[in-house]
């Protein structure tokens, strides 16, 4: 059953730095806060990226996705404008991402998880494949991975301090190289600066602690874990980049290494925003993986 819409949708697609934000009433209680822009059939649904709402998706890899279809964002439980506390464990956090789907009235998604919120993807495409058509992971390991129980000191000090600044998320998201840090310093410019009105509540203290609970329990090595995502049967398309501190591009290759019907790819020069930086190749990947599927 569909939720109680606050704004309706219009038939006129426009960039993601102009298009409104809207809210859905789920039945879970929760309202949520989204956005959408572009057309299609079956929409591209993406999940964000640890302590971001709607304003930390690139501006300029949103607006080429959209170009050839209809794609969703959303803030989950507690993140952003969204109501309710955020809860401190994958499962739940899944679970909450179907409850917007089904308000939304979705029956069948694309997926695109970017982080913490490809964690959120796979949980999903386990306990809910029928809502999903192809898979998108980004920046992605499976549960239970050997080295993946938190994050190096100074990464979790960039983008865990109780203020971050653009300075901690370039070093993060973004190689130390020139190329890399230029292109970080613009797509920073697009995030943090492109839209000036209608901007998402910032992500709170409640959902750094419990976003960052639901990191380190993902990441307690458990071997029969690494079986369990070998169930996912779904067309699944993994990249990263070829720098990232936080999430090891290896855990790329092991994950894909696991899907029975996987690929990956690998950005140059790029760290964990590696979907920024190469935001026109990776939105012409991602859709040409996803053109397979029409």
């Amino acid at each position: 059953m569909a939720g109680t819409h606050e704004q309706v949708r219009t038939d006129t697609p426009t960039t993601y730095t102009g298009v409104s934000t809207q809210s859905v009433t789920a039945e879970n209680g929760i309202e949520y806060a989204y956005r959408d822009v572009g057309h299609g059939d079956v929409p591209l649904v993406l999940l964000q990226h640890f302590r971001g709402n709607l304003d930390n998706w690139d501006p300029a890899l949103i607006d080429a996705l959209a170009a050839d279809r209809r794609v969703v964002m959303f803030d989950n439980v507690g993140v952003g404008a969204t109501t309710g506390r955020t809860p401190n464990t994958i499962e739940v956090m899944a679970h909450g991402a179907i409850a917007f789907l089904e308000a939304m009235d979705l029956p069948r998604v694309d997926l695109l998880g970017f982080s913490i919120g490809s964690f959120v993807a796979q949980e999903i495409a386990l306990v809910r494949p029928d809502l999903l058509r192809r898979v998108v992971l980004a920046s992605s390991a499976p549960q239970g991975a050997a080295g993946m129980h938190g994050w190096a000191r100074e990464v979790i000090g960039a983008v865990g301090a109780p203020e971050t600044t653009p300075q901690g998320y370039i070093s993060v998201f973004f190689a130390p190289t020139d190329t890399s840090r230029e292109a970080g310093q613009q797509a920073a410019g697009r995030i943090f600066g492109a839209r000036t009105t209608d901007r998402d509540e910032p992500t709170t203290w409640q959902t750094r602690q419990a976003q960052y609970d639901a990191v380190c329990a993902w990441g307690i090595p458990n071997y029969s874990l690494l079986q369990r995502v070998a169930s996912i049967d779904l067309p699944v398309f993994v990249a990263n980049g070829d720098s990232d501190p936080m999430i090891l591009p290896r855990y790329s290759y092991l994950l894909a290494g696991l899907l029975p019907d996987a690929r990956v790819k690998i950005y140059p020069d790029s760290a964990h925003g590696f979907l920024f930086q190469h935001h026109g190749e990776f939105a012409a990947d991602v859709n040409a993986f996803l053109v397979e599927a029409s």
